[in-house]
């Protein structure tokens, strides 16, 4: 017998939650391409998503994913032969810097391990003795999804500011936008990649670039830019179509408004404190099962974790064994523990994610709570008791 009938509940860290109103924006016939509601929809949409920014300056609009947010950034800002230095805390810190490297960039790599944020001591000691400025741009990963490791943007900017060196910032924020607080232009960054399937509460499908009038400059003549992925156009369209590089994405464009309509609705502080409520009731739950038992959070310092995605250690297999268990047993689907470990090392088997993101309120995140307690409890997994009424009670402070 199993009690995963019913409603199941996907709690991995994106695709996220989609609320039943994207849904319903979603479900009719195709829109006309050529004028009316759509084109509305795209004016109202475009702006809103660069208020979720933080920023005034420019967007590009992309059919694809995440990787290919990554990919078109990349072309519109490196030549073959620049030199980037990426910033890694981990497993999407390692992969943006690849897709640059296989895209003929010479990448520098300062690994910060998979606990720790990054040092802005040490990215100022590299920029520093990058005497002649072959850098052109630093790579940071906002919040790393694998890790739930959250970085101190404004703290970069302000030391690579201090060396002098013209480096631009650009920021991967695919989970954390929507989720924790961003200012594009208030913490200086040039380049900002995000998609559509976390805290934006849309299917996957939709990437999108943030750039600065001075990547804009400083970018102009970059040679790994392809008609289809150049932002000009899309940024700055003459003609309806310019702005997808071809037919839009109609239905995703129809989900979406919808997805930011509701943002608005609420309100983004509100949006930002309620993420924050959720994650800190998480935290105390690991805390608790942690009392007794060998479960704790990947990412020690409260400042420094996402409040979009919670990492999570064990012993292994018991994570395997848990997500296992949820999943089959309480219709509650945990996040595999990504690039904490080889697939192939037992050590694989010891981390779990749980996602707090987009569509998601206490009932959620206390039924998630809940399925991992009759977990814990169904494997006799050691634990300690008071989890679920630590986490009760930082939502019951809300």
């Amino acid at each position: 017998m199993s009690l995963g009938f019913g409603r199941t509940y996907l709690a991995i860290p994106g695709p996220s939650v989609m609320p039943d109103r994207v849904l319903n924006a979603m479900h009719q016939p195709a829109p006309n391409i050529y004028a009316g509601p759509l084109h509305d929809l795209v004016d109202r949409i475009v702006p809103q998503l660069k208020a979720l920014a933080g920023t005034r300056q420019h967007l590009a609009i992309y059919i694809a994913n995440g990787h290919g947010a990554w990919e078109a950034a990349n072309a519109n800002v490196f030549s073959r032969g620049d030199q980037a230095l990426s910033l890694v805390t981990g497993q999407f810190g390692i992969g943006w810097a690849d897709s640059v490297r296989r895209m003929g960039v010479e990448v520098q790599e300062i690994d910060f391990g998979r606990r720790t944020p990054v040092d802005p001591a040490r990215v100022a000691e590299a920029l520093a003795a990058d005497k002649a400025h072959g850098i052109k741009a630093v790579l940071l990963t906002h919040v790393d999804t694998a890790t739930s490791v959250r970085n101190d943007v404004a703290a970069l900017r302000a030391a690579i500011d201090d060396t002098g060196h013209p480096a631009l910032l650009m920021v991967d924020c695919i989970a954390s936008l929507g989720c924790d607080p961003f200012l594009m232009d208030d913490w200086g960054v040039d380049v900002m990649v995000a998609a559509s399937q976390k805290g934006l509460m849309t299917p996957p499908g939709l990437g999108f670039v943030w750039f600065s009038d001075k990547a804009l400059k400083t970018c102009r003549n970059a040679d790994l830019r392809t008609p289809y992925w150049d932002w000009t156009p899309r940024a700055a369209p003459q003609l309806f179509h310019q702005r997808f590089g071809g037919t839009a994405p109609t239905h995703h464009l129809l989900g979406l408004g919808e997805a930011l309509q509701m943002i608005d609705e609420e309100g983004l502080p509100a949006v930002w404190a309620r993420h924050d409520r959720l994650a800190r009731a998480v935290w105390a739950a690991v805390d608790g099962w942690g009392t007794e038992g060998r479960i704790t959070l990947n990412i020690a310092d409260p400042a420094h974790r996402s409040r979009a995605v919670t990492s999570i250690r064990m012993q292994a297999p018991d994570a395997t064994a848990l997500r296992n268990w949820t999943e089959a047993k309480a219709g509650v689907t945990l996040g595999i523990g990504l690039g904490m470990a080889p697939m192939d090392d037992p050590a694989w088997h010891g981390f779990f994610r749980i996602g707090h993101m987009g569509h998601v309120n206490a009932h959620m995140v206390m039924g998630v709570l809940g399925g991992i307690e009759a977990g814990l409890t169904a494997l006799g997994i050691p634990r300690g008791e008071i989890a679920l009424g630590a986490a009760a009670a930082i939502i019951a402070e809300a």
